[in-house]
Formats: structure tokens, sequence, C-alpha cells
């Protein structure tokens, strides 16, 4: 089991930035590969950012060059830092743990970019 919770979140200005965390617990997070999703009301969820239990990363075209994802084991701890944010960022992010014992969701937090 791997309990998730995301942090960060809140209301930007265009341009701005955030840096969103999930706290892990529950099992061996460097076991785990690791995702940050978004999702907006209506439409699928979907993948913003991925990193491999070996550190091995990619991210949707939307979000390229704008946002990194990173994680640190030593505090069972993945981050999102998100720079030059746009309106269309606007939307709840997801923190994923994926391996082939389980996959875990954690509850999500709002992230809103408006003047």
């Amino acid at each position: 089991q791997v309990q998730l919770v995301e942090s960060g979140g809140g209301l930007v200005q265009p341009g701005g930035s955030l840096r969103l965390s999930c706290a892990a617990s529950g099992s061996i997070f460097n076991m785990y590969n690791m995702g940050w999703y978004r999702q907006v009301p209506g439409k699928v969820r979907e993948l913003v950012a991925h990193i491999s239990s070996s550190g091995s990363t990619n991210y949707a075209d939307s979000v390229k060059g704008r946002f990194t994802i990173s994680r640190d084991n030593t505090k069972n701890t993945l981050y999102l830092q998100m720079n030059s944010l746009k309106p269309e960022d606007t939307a709840v992010y997801y923190c994923r743990a994926q391996n082939t014992i389980g996959n875990y969701w954690g509850r999500g937090t709002q992230v809103t970019v408006s003047s």
C-alpha cells in the first residue's frame, strides 16, 4: 500500500510559478514509477509528467520547457515545478505511484491560473 498526499496548489497569475509536492508513505518509494496528472471537469485525466524509478523523465508536449518533475527518494517526495503558467494549466493535479505491484493515486490539489 502507498498513501499519497499532494500539496502546493493554489491561485496564481499567468506567467507565475508553483511547486507541487507529493508525499508518499507506506511502501518503498524508490521502487515506484511516479507521475503527475491533471484533470478538468468533463475531460479525461491526462499525463503531465512522468519519472521512472531510475530517474528517466518525460513530459506532455503542452508543458515541455515549462514544467520539471523530480523526486527525492530520501524524503519519499515527488515534485512538480511549474513555471510560465498559463490559464489552460488550470486543473486538479494528481500524483500517481505505479509498478507491477500496485497503482495508487492521491486526492489531488487544485491549481488555478487566472488574473
